[in-house]
């Protein structure tokens, strides 16, 4: 379980400097609740590379959760994300600057559930975007987005991710898009066929570069990110990876080339995470 473990800050700085080098000025951190979140060390790296690190915050999946989560309400959750988006996180006083990755899976749990209430309403409370991680369902992103439009939530800020290893047919695709959710493809760079714990054959990047080409050529440009959710050692470019600098080194150019415009690739890279990240 090594593997799992990033937790060297020597290597994160040289690996964030290496995306800095490649054209990226901001990095996304989702380890929530139950990933064991650490934020001083985040505010450390972003000191040292000059690199934005926007903190998530919130829970991961029901079974990563404290015990004592299970006796919470939604409305001590959604206390709990308002506090770590406008004070502090985890005891710090360094804050989140997203909601999520929330964490769900298929079937969904109650528990699950009323994290993900708190977060709507820690959401509605403070203007912040929402990340969700779905569970391994074709349909539990389209479940999730239901659940959020119930309560009232347009879906422009709402941000579903790992849809590279969930959603594999164009039809679910584009329903999902009709939602106006972001839908975003984050794992480029696992090139492998399988995948953790599951029967799912992985696309590689030329897959996941088709099925966002599809959403732009069919108008759902500005509800497209891409990413890598690098979460083990191996991906790193210090333990032979890809590392953080992907994207930028290596998938932004092969767009181009790919038929995508250069104002394709800067809404997608540049446009649709600054609106997001920015707190309204």
């Amino acid at each position: 379980m090594r593997n799992y473990r990033l937790d060297e800050t020597d290597v994160a700085i040289g690996e964030i400097q290496d995306m800095k080098a490649a054209g990226g000025s901001t990095l996304v951190d989702l380890t929530v609740g139950g990933l064991n979140p650490e934020p001083e060390r985040l505010a450390e790296v972003a000191r040292a590379t000059g690199v934005n690190i926007v903190m998530g915050c919130g829970h991961y999946v029901n079974d990563y959760q404290s015990p004592a989560n299970h006796t919470r309400s939604a409305d001590d959750f959604a206390r709990e994300m308002i506090e770590q988006i406008t004070v502090g996180a985890w005891g710090t006083q360094v804050k989140a600057g997203i909601i999520g990755e929330i964490g769900c899976q298929a079937p969904w749990t109650d528990l699950e559930k009323r994290v993900m209430n708190g977060a709507i309403t820690a959401m509605q409370a403070t203007g912040a975007a929402l990340n969700i991680h779905p569970g391994r369902d074709e349909d539990q992103p389209m479940e999730v987005a239901d659940f959020i439009r119930a309560r009232g939530q347009e879906l422009d800020r709402v941000v579903i991710s790992h849809i590279d290893r969930t959603i594999f047919d164009d039809d679910r695709l584009l329903r999902l898009a009709d939602t106006g959710c972001v839908i975003e493809f984050d794992l480029f760079g696992w090139e492998q066929t399988a995948y953790p714990m599951s029967d799912i054959d992985m696309p590689n990047d030329g897959a996941r570069l088709r099925m966002v080409k599809l959403l732009v050529d069919r108008g759902y440009r500005n509800q497209v990110l891409i990413s890598h959710d690098i979460c083990t050692r191996t991906r790193l470019g210090r333990y032979g990876g890809h590392g953080y600098q992907h994207v930028f080194a290596n998938i932004a150019p092969r767009m181009l080339r790919r038929g995508f415009t250069q104002e394709d690739v800067d809404t997608i890279l540049v446009s649709t995470p600054r609106r997001l990240l920015t707190i309204n």
